[in-house]
């Protein structure tokens, strides 16, 4: 992973972008993960850990009726997520992951191991589901890597 980290941190670094986390089920593991390499102050700007619902709603602006309706694990509230740090912060990317880790907290419709991901790219949103396995170790490091392998997917060659 530490091989996406850096081509991760060279992409931003010749776009001249920072880059911003709003962690749930990771609890700061992405940012954590990030800062692990020295110079990432040059493109790793702020990390939200949100793991509480009240903490989703104060730092990011999710709407409560938005985790009431849809569950704090949905890609309505990932989404709301990684748009919160895009706002809140002079970056120009966002991730945002929300899940359920386990070993409890699934059910028929979110099993554990359900995470939805989120990027914002320059003012682009997308989002996806993914189910990974494993136990809650396994579950949080495969998030970490899903969602930076996903943000370097999706980011320009070059400045536009």
């Amino acid at each position: 992973m530490t091989d996406v980290t850096s081509l991760l941190a060279d992409r931003l670094t010749s776009l001249g972008w920072m880059m911003a986390t709003a962690e749930s089920c990771t609890g700061g593991l992405i940012a954590a993960h990030c800062t692990d390499l020295p110079g990432s102050s040059r493109w790793f700007e702020r990390g939200f850990v949100t793991y509480s619902n009240a903490a989703k709603t104060d730092l990011l602006g999710v709407r409560p009726e938005v985790i009431a309706a849809e569950g704090a694990v949905s890609e309505d509230v990932a989404r709301a997520m990684a748009l919160g740090a895009f706002y809140r912060t002079p970056a120009r990317v966002s991730l945002a992951v929300t899940g359920i880790a386990g070993p409890d907290g699934g059910s028929a419709d979110k099993p554990i191991g359900t995470v939805w991901l989120a990027w914002c790219i320059d003012g682009q949103l997308h989002a996806e589901r993914q189910t990974f396995g494993g136990d809650r170790h396994k579950v949080r490091q495969a998030t970490v890597a899903w969602a930076l392998e996903g943000l370097m997917k999706r980011l320009p060659q070059t400045a536009t």
